[in-house]
């Protein structure tokens, strides 16, 4: 074997580690390169206790309710399931009702989700791609048809 012929098959099997690596993180990562879940989605996922997810909807009309101190407690609707979140800390000052919300943390065993960051929306013409889709499955839409 020449010298040229040594340096190009250490090329290639080096090539290959490289993308049996990147395949294997991929595959290991496959559940967790979601940006978030709906309550739809959790609902039929059966989302285990005390996993960490990010849940995506509209905080449901009716639904805030305010607690001692920094605590609140509100539902995220995607208008087919709805799950309540509850929350302690500063919310954001575009947070309201009917507005897109994306809460991260986990879901306890009673069904309730205990959030430790909420985002909400950042102006009037945002809302996350996923949550749209979601709206726009479900028939449930009013935003741009275009979009």
């Amino acid at each position: 074997m020449t010298r040229k012929q040594k340096r190009l098959s250490m090329i290639v099997a080096a090539g290959m580690v490289l993308a049996l690596a990147v395949g294997l993180i991929l595959w290991a990562l496959n559940d967790q390169i979601v940006f978030f879940n709906s309550p739809s989605d959790i609902t039929e996922q059966k989302v285990k206790v005390g996993q960490r997810i990010r849940l995506g909807g509209l905080v449901e009309d009716d639904s805030i309710v305010r607690g001692e101190g920094t605590t609140i407690v509100f539902s995220v609707t995607d208008n087919a399931n709805s799950i309540k979140v509850s929350y302690t800390g500063i919310l954001p000052d575009l947070f309201r009702e009917g507005q897109g919300v994306v809460t991260e943390g986990s879901l306890q065993a009673d069904g309730v989700f205990l959030a430790d960051t909420v985002l909400a929306k950042h102006d009037e013409n945002y809302m996350p791609r996923e949550v749209a889709d979601t709206l726009k499955e479900k028939g449930y839409w009013q935003g741009d048809k275009t979009k």
